[in-house]
């Protein structure tokens, strides 16, 4: 189902990185003889990772695949785990990470990339598979290890739950994700001035990026408190009324950026944060003229497979049709 903004009855692709086609089969997790025997499968596949990077081939190509191989592999993998169910085929994801560049090269061939590199161009079942695969990965080389009692960690249940080895302690751990606000915040206009949305820029970015505000929900605050934390601290900008939009897995190393519009309660910009270097207002105007001239290293946006693009893209036709 595509997502429709409720402000402006927008139907817009499904965002990059969630699509619901594959089957996560969780009851099936719970029975080892049923994971052996799905290992066995003769359509088994698995996704392979290297130290956070996908294998993907047609690298210089407009039309970029995910590359799966078969599970003779798995004998080469510090860890696999179950992703789920495409039709009848198992999908699994293995880690070749504590293999050398040229180790893994040899045995799985070329293609490793970092999936933002190539998100935008792969089909969206493809591109959620590759994501799903670097996030759970990632979870589990920085879970090795017990964080109660630091003894050594056992993967169970498919992969997604590990447990501590230490008897006297046996402490669970599942797979996490970051929750993180990621906020278009907009001024209305009614004070003499046309409606405008407030982007900002990280000296991480690409060279001439603006994108929306964003930041990580902290403990003891919902996620409309991190709006108004977030911005403020960010801009200085107070806002009013807070709105849920939409949500994006963002596997990054492992996020979930939750998707909001805000509407300002004041405009003047005060940067007091070392995370953002310039913050600026720009209309509708400003951003059809950008979009018209092309975007480049002096000014651009956010990569169409974000969800921060999405926010844009949404506000950007509510109020320039």
């Amino acid at each position: 189902m595509a997502k429709t903004s409720s402000r402006t009855g927008l139907r817009a692709s499904r965002l990059k990185y969630d699509d619901p086609s594959l089957d996560r089969a969780a009851p099936q997790r719970e029975d080892p003889q049923w994971l052996e025997r799905a290992l066995e499968h003769a359509d088994a596949r698995s996704l392979p990772v290297w130290r956070n990077q996908n294998l993907v081939g047609g690298l210089e190509t407009s039309a970029p695949t995910a590359i799966l191989h078969g599970v003779e592999m798995h004998r080469h993998a510090s860890e696999v785990v179950f992703l789920g169910l495409a039709g009848d085929a198992p999908v699994f994801a293995a880690d070749y990470s504590e293999l050398e560049e040229t180790k893994a090269v040899e045995l799985l061939g070329e293609g490793f990339t970092d999936l933002r590199r190539v998100g935008p161009l792969l089909s969206e079942p493809e591109a959620a598979l590759l994501a799903y695969a670097r996030g759970i990965l990632f979870w589990h080389r920085n879970h090795r290890y017990c964080g109660r009692c630091a003894a050594a960690t056992r993967s169970r249940k498919g992969g997604h739950l590990r447990v501590c080895t230490n008897p006297e302690c046996r402490r669970p751990s599942f797979p996490r994700t970051d929750p993180a606000v990621i906020v278009l915040v907009e001024h209305p206009g009614g004070d003499g001035g046309p409606p405008r949305c407030l982007l900002g820029r990280s000296p991480h970015f690409p060279p001439g990026m603006y994108s929306t505000l964003a930041g990580f929900v902290e403990p003891g605050e919902s996620m409309e408190q991190t709006v108004r934390r977030e911005v403020f601290e960010e801009s200085g900008v107070e806002v009013g009324e807070v709105r849920y939009l939409a949500s994006q897995p963002w596997p990054f190393p492992s996020s979930l950026m939750i998707g909001f519009h805000a509407t300002a309660a004041s405009t003047g910009i005060r940067l007091d944060d070392d995370e953002i270097e310039d913050a600026r207002w720009f209309t509708a105007d400003d951003l059809l003229a950008l979009k018209a001239r092309g975007e480049d290293e002096t000014l651009c946006l956010p990569r169409t497979d974000s969800i921060a693009r999405y926010l844009i893209e949404v506000w950007l036709e509510a109020v320039a049709g």
